[in-house]
């Protein structure tokens, strides 16, 4: 270690955006393998690609990633301490432009919550030394993250697991289960919400771990989905052994760290108040129409535009929501939730309009690459996200009583130890006097 405090950067002199954008696109030249298709957007380790992986099938874009990392184009926001590079957000836009039309690493819906919600929540509230270890790892491809979250009795209630930790001399004992937990039997470790105190409201015992996928004591079992995949999975943890270097953030303290990770995966850590320029209209459905021979149909062409006008007021939507979640970090969490529920509301709407405009050939169920079958995978996962990472229900609880300011439902268990919240749910006859 150096003279300087752990966990700051050193002193850089940051290049100019444009000259970065260019250097980077000429190292990518040299370096990396052009996209066939070059209309989409280019798949990055901070996004979730293609959601068919296996183990094996990772380890090209692990190696990929290190070639990025050693490139020093890795990480680019991320603090120099733990490997990153220091920039600012306008030279990760410049790599994005630069990027568009090459090869990036590929990790699947694991690359997402490594890049995109894990490794930020972490710098947010994990110590300098857990940061050392775990984040240059991560940035060169050797560790990969899932989200141990929901516990399968909890629900929607996030604050009520009870998958449990408990302090055993220099140890913590892991035990319990977690569930939906996507591309955990690839991942090399779960980020693990855990009960540590059961004498407190259910918001104050709660503790983060990190979790590594191969301890003794973890099985991952795979839940296969009505699309076919098998993305989900099931953990059970049968006394793992952890350690204090484990702990992600203060120990009875992993609500606000929580809502750190809430804020991530809601999208309140994309780029703030930017809009996709979007080309051709709807492409996707225009490939889609054009396959199933409908492009010149009137009804056809008005459902491409009804979604080309949606897509539009979606993205003119998000770059608001991020401009107002930028000037005002201290409501960001709560003003998440309007970008999450736009998006649960939203999907099942595009993917209905894709049915429509596909017709009989989007009723197909054929693993080989179509645009119907795209359409009819489509529909199939378009509830994803008003369940995944808190229902439509719970983002408008949020927006009416963070937001609105409007009054809070009232709740029996806020102020009781969660010990005897489970001993009166219960007893509970359900007759009230």
């Amino acid at each position: 270690m150096s003279g300087r405090a752990a966990g700051e950067a050193p002193a850089v002199t940051a290049p100019d955006p444009e000259e970065y954008r260019e250097q980077a696109r000429a190292w990518m030249e040299a370096n990396l393998e052009r996209r066939a298709d070059t209309e989409g957007d280019a798949r990055s380790p901070t996004l979730g690609g293609s959601t068919d992986k296996t183990p094996e099938g990772i380890a090209p874009e692990r190696r990929l990633q290190r070639r990025l990392h050693d490139a020093g184009y890795a990480g680019i926001t991320w603090p120099a301490a733990y490997g990153g590079q220091g920039l600012g957000p306008e030279h990760q836009r410049a790599f994005d432009e630069a990027a568009r039309h090459f090869v990036l690493p590929d990790f699947g819906i694991v690359g997402g919550t490594t890049f995109g919600v894990c490794a930020p929540t972490m710098l947010a509230h994990a110590s300098p030394a857990f940061l050392e270890r775990h984040i240059p790892r991560i940035l060169a491809g050797e560790e990969l993250f899932a989200q141990f979250f929901s516990d399968p009795e909890a629900g929607s209630d996030l604050a009520g697991v009870r998958t449990q930790a408990v302090r055993d001399g220099d140890r913590w004992i892991l035990r319990g289960s977690k569930i939906w937990s996507s591309g955990a039997y690839y991942a090399d470790y779960g980020m693990c919400l855990a009960r540590t105190d059961w004498d407190v409201p259910k918001h104050r015992g709660l503790t983060w771990f990190a979790v590594p996928t191969t301890a003794k004591g973890v099985t991952v079992r795979r839940i296969r989905q009505i699309n076919g995949n098998a993305e989900f999975c099931q953990e059970f943890f049968d006394d793992v052994e952890l350690t204090d270097d484990d702990v992600i953030g203060p120990v009875n303290g992993g609500w606000t760290v929580t809502q750190t990770m809430l804020f991530f995966e809601r999208g309140g850590g994309g780029a703030a108040g930017r809009m996709t320029t979007r080309g051709s209209i709807a492409p996707d459905l225009t490939e889609l129409a054009a396959s199933a021979g409908r492009l010149d149909d009137p009804l056809v062409r008005d459902l491409i535009a009804r979604a080309h006008v949606d897509d539009l007021v979606r993205d003119a939507f998000q770059a608001r929501l991020g401009g107002l979640m930028a000037a005002n970090p201290a409501l960001a969490a709560s003003l998440a939730s309007y970008g999450k529920l736009a998006t649960g509301t939203f999907d099942p709407i595009r993917a209905n309009l894709a049915m429509q405009v596909g017709g009989p050939h989007a009723v197909v169920w054929d693993r080989s690459p179509s645009p119907g079958a795209d359409a009819a995978t489509g529909l199939l996962n378009s509830r994803i996200l008003s369940i995944a990472g808190g229902s439509n229900e719970m983002q408008r609880n949020t927006i009416g009583e963070r937001v609105l300011g409007l009054p809070r439902e009232p709740a029996f268990d806020t102020r009781k130890p969660f010990r005897d919240v489970l001993r009166d749910a219960q007893n509970w006859s359900g007759q009230v006097g």
